[in-house]
């Protein structure tokens, strides 16, 4: 059994999310969760713990005649696109201008037992 669960424009930046989807890929839904609560990332910490417990919740909805417990679940895949940036203008000395790039990630998460 096998479920996905997505996050679209996730207000972090593909890079800064991987770091913290490397520590929960392959580990099981309870001890991802655990390790997530404590993580030095929070922001994205966040997001990603509720992909995956949307992707638990959608084995659990796919397949209601088996009894399945949501901690014996392991995250199967998780990976991290980048989603699309926009552009905001700082003035900076000298009349010129800096630009500040505000990205944003797109998170999925695949579980399976």
């Amino acid at each position: 059994m096998e479920a996905k669960a997505t996050a679209k424009y996730i207000r972090s930046g593909a890079q800064k999310a991987r770091l913290v989807a490397d520590q929960v890929r392959g580990k099981m839904v309870g001890d991802a969760l655990a390790l997530l609560d404590y993580s030095v990332k929070k922001g994205v910490a966040r997001d990603i713990a509720k992909v995956i417990k949307s992707a638990a919740a959608n084995v659990e909805s796919k397949h209601p005649d088996e009894n399945v417990d949501a901690e014996d679940l392991r995250v199967k895949e998780i990976f991290i696109d980048e989603g699309p940036s926009f552009s905001r203008f700082r003035a900076r000395a000298q009349g010129r201008v800096g630009r500040i790039v505000k990205r944003m990630c797109h998170i999925t998460v695949k579980v399976s037992n």
